[in-house]
């Protein structure tokens, strides 16, 4: 069912869980996450703070174009609604489960009821969250499935890599080839969001939601101007890793 706006107002205001190390697989290739929610801006909302972990994320507003998607996709885990427009999140997570046994199940619920809460467990489900719920809430739980499933591992250390450009997040330095790079506390936020999220192109307004924590309204010149500070400091000399996708936003690459 979709979600009341008070319930939004909660989900809207709760604070973008910070960044830890990222879970992969084994290969390095990015954990896949399904989320599968009727209400559009809740899906939207919960995508983006996962993909920022990292990882790659597909929604599905049903539970028919979610079972069809978990067939394409093959997510690690789904983030489920029990209550979906056709047949509900138990018959969504049954139907998935007969081709993928051991993809990880996290519920939300708008239900409160203990007899709710223990019809999802039994019923296969690794855990649930019950609306409203902070964005924190919910990636750490995921977290956590996954790590006890044993299909991810953390990184080693706390080193992002592109191309060659690298960032170690603990020590906050930052090289380009070897060579140790300056940047500023904002410039290094920036950076860091492009390094977490490398080949996807960014907007303006996800950069500005992401690094300064709100909307700037007419003022996303601030963000041409901070990308191009780092330009300066990561491209000048040296093939250019950031671009610029006209009308959209901007692009990390690794320079061919």
């Amino acid at each position: 069912m979709g979600e009341d706006q008070s319930m939004m107002r909660v989900m809207e205001q709760a604070p973008a869980p910070s960044a830890g190390p990222g879970l992969h697989h084994a290969d390095g290739s990015p954990v896949r996450v399904l989320v599968v929610d009727d209400e559009p801006s809740l899906a939207e909302l919960l995508s983006g703070v996962l993909r920022y972990e990292g990882w790659e994320i597909r929604t599905a507003g049903d539970g028919s174009s979610a079972v069809r998607t978990a067939r394409e996709f093959r997510p690690d885990a789904i983030v489920l609604d029990i209550m979906l427009p056709d047949f509900d999140g138990l018959e969504v997570m049954r139907r998935v489960r007969a081709s993928l046994p051991h993809v990880c199940v996290l519920f939300l619920t708008a239900r409160d009821s203990v007899q709710d809460r223990v019809s999802g467990i039994t019923a296969g489900g690794d855990d649930y969250v019950t609306k409203p719920f902070s964005l924190e809430e919910v990636l750490a739980r995921l977290r956590g499935l996954l790590r006890r499933a044993g299909m991810t591992r953390t990184s080693s250390g706390t080193e992002l890599t592109v191309g060659d450009l690298t960032m170690d997040e603990d020590a906050r330095e930052v090289r380009r080839g070897g060579d140790l790079i300056d940047l500023t506390a904002t410039e290094f936020e920036l950076l860091r969001f492009m390094m977490r999220n490398p080949r996807r192109v960014l907007s303006k307004a996800q950069i500005l939601d992401r690094v300064w924590n709100y909307d700037f309204g007419g003022q996303a010149h601030v963000v041409e101007l901070y990308i191009s500070y780092l330009r300066k400091k990561i491209d000048t000399g040296r093939e250019p890793v950031i671009h610029t996708v006209r009308g959209v936003g901007y692009v990390l690459k690794p320079s061919a």
